[in-house]
């Protein structure tokens, strides 16, 4: 009867610890855990160009794309870096990130949104980061799409569809590059 109880809870505790279905999959949770670590560096290395006010060091961030489709980038960096009062010596994450996947017959793509607060010795601030780390069928798209970067207080502001920064509506706004939308 004893070896009979032992071998049913050796059964049951395999046949949970070898599930994928409970709790979510392992691969989920690892690949949850390195879009976390990589949307911090790519924040990280956003932090860094700011605090050198390295207009190059932005510019490398972004993907083909988001070059190509905003107007005068380096105007727009020179924005950011009057727009960001002081030095930056700490972050927080607000949320996130929130990942987006695709894998349509092998041709893979992923974008992550990341939320964070920043704070400077002067001003804190609100930075959301939409970077596209893979995209297999279109090279160009790899990198940051968007920066945007509004007072802490404003947060909210972002989010209301009147004000048609992200929304539309419904619809979602697409911003390339550097985006301060209330300066």
């Amino acid at each position: 009867m004893r070896n009979m109880k032992t071998l049913l809870f050796l059964i049951a505790a395999t046949c949970i610890l070898s599930s994928c279905s409970i709790g979510g999959s392992r691969t989920d949770m690892l690949n949850s855990s390195s879009d976390d670590k990589n949307a911090t560096s790519r924040l990280e290395q956003v932090i860094n160009a700011i605090n050198s006010k390295d207009r190059e060091a932005v510019k490398v961030l972004f993907s083909e794309t988001a070059l190509n489709e905003t107007d005068d980038i380096d105007e727009k960096i020179e924005l950011l870096f009057s727009f960001v009062l002081g030095t930056i010596n700490s972050w927080e994450k607000s949320s996130g990130p929130t990942v987006f996947e695709t894998n349509h017959y092998g041709k893979k793509t992923k974008e992550v949104s990341s939320y964070y607060y920043v704070t400077t010795d002067k001003q804190e601030y609100f930075f959301l980061l939409r970077d596209f780390p893979i995209d297999t069928d279109n090279p160009e798209n790899v990198g940051l799409y968007m920066l945007l970067v509004v007072k802490a207080e404003d947060r909210e502001k972002i989010y209301d569809r009147d004000n048609k920064i992200i929304y539309d509506g419904d619809m979602k706004l697409s911003h390339a590059g550097v985006y301060l939308p209330i300066q």
